[in-house]
């Protein structure tokens, strides 16, 4: 990844140099979404500008970089990173832990992670058919912002366990028998293995080093995205001080849709055509999820009851591809009359050479009577 020389990072995100990760982290959502490339397609200042900006974020986000770039400026980031000690991550990579799909870099295996954070979120075939973002809030645990996670009042406030003289664990000794003991180590039960206890508690989370709050996260729903899919926010879960943060994961749910039922790429949908319809052709309309006309046409083909037509690239767009769509499916049910009147009894009774029965009222002979229909029709 190409960086313009001499950035100054606290700029490009549009913060002091004073900020916190959570203004940090603030500020990157904000700019990031502006220069996105899909949403500024062939704009090369624009894509440059999400690259920077992505750039800014990793290295103030991280304390160790950070704390070289304060001190070294860009020189310094360059010499660690001729040491092998990591270079940028791929910008995108960056932006789907904020706004779904995870990181593509595996977590670390020895990395401790707190819990995960699983939700349902319920969208409309329309979301799904046209792509939108939703904006949600997450309550969640976080670390103190008071203490940094200390659980104490001050840094002053936490101190050598006087249990273990700081190691964390004690020797204890198990006598067997008249003059023989067992020596052990087992972890001191002061300070629970830290080394360090508390004087005094922090005033805001009274010593457990946490609290509730809450993040606001955007959701970005792809045109074609799969019912059942997962969105991850890598990192955005519970924090813990001794922990790092684990995951929020959206579970994609369609909500059922009057007209249309979607299998993999394809919509289905039902339409009722009258009878009159079903032998002499239609021209109808049904409204796409896009709020478009899709017409329904029907020559001179007899369109029977169960019919399917298909209409091609009238279904979902097939995500991942260059504009694709999948086919449209309606099924036609034919709605019969109830009953009907003496007229269009006959006037069926000719149209299929059926002999209708002889009635004396009208005179003449029965195919007299018929002719005398048609010709009245």
């Amino acid at each position: 990844m190409v960086i313009a020389a001499g950035a100054d990072y606290y700029k490009v995100l549009g913060v002091g140099r004073s900020a916190n990760e959570k203004e940090i982290k603030k500020q990157y959502k904000v700019l990031s979404k502006k220069y996105h490339p899909d949403k500024n397609p062939g704009n090369k200042e624009a894509a440059d500008k999400f690259v920077e900006v992505a750039a800014a974020y990793e290295v103030l986000s991280d304390k160790e970089k950070r704390g070289i770039y304060d001190r070294y400026g860009e020189e310094g980031l360059k010499q660690q990173q001729q040491q092998g000690q990591g270079g940028f991550h791929d910008p995108f990579d960056i932006f789907s832990q904020f706004f779904g799909g995870g990181s593509r870099h595996a977590h670390a295996e020895q990395e401790r992670r707190g819990p995960e954070i699983r939700m349902e979120l319920e969208v409309t075939l329309e979301e799904l058919y046209s792509g939108k973002s939703i904006e949600i809030e997450v309550s969640k645990q976080i670390v103190c912002p008071h203490c940094s996670g200390s659980g104490a009042r001050s840094s002053e406030d936490v101190v050598t366990c006087s249990g273990c003289q700081g190691q964390g664990v004690k020797i204890v000794k198990h006598m067997l028998a008249p003059g023989m003991f067992q020596q052990f180590r087992q972890t001191c039960d002061q300070c629970g293995g830290k080394g360090k206890t508390i004087r005094a508690h922090c005033p805001v989370c009274h010593g457990t080093k946490v609290q509730r709050g809450s993040e606001q996260l955007t959701i970005v729903i792809e045109p074609g995205l799969a019912d059942g899919s997962t969105i991850v926010f890598d990192g955005e879960g519970d924090e813990g001080p001794e922990v790092a943060a684990g995951d929020v994961v959206f579970e994609v749910r369609t909500r059922p849709h009057p007209t249309f039922e979607r299998r993999q790429d394809a919509l289905y949908t039902y339409v009722t055509i009258t009878l009159e319809q079903a032998l002499l052709g239609f021209d109808l309309e049904i409204k796409h999820l896009d709020g478009r006309a899709v017409k329904l046409t029907r020559g001179q083909d007899v369109t029977p009851f169960g019919f399917v037509q298909t209409l091609k690239g009238q279904g979902m767009p097939i995500k991942g591809s260059r504009g694709d769509y999948g086919d449209m499916f309606v099924e036609y049910k034919v709605a019969f009359p109830e009953k009907l009147s003496k007229d269009q009894r006959r006037f069926l009774e000719l149209a299929f050479d059926v002999r209708a029965p002889f009635d004396e009222t009208l005179g003449g002979t029965p195919v007299h009577q018929q002719q005398v229909l048609h010709d009245e029709m």
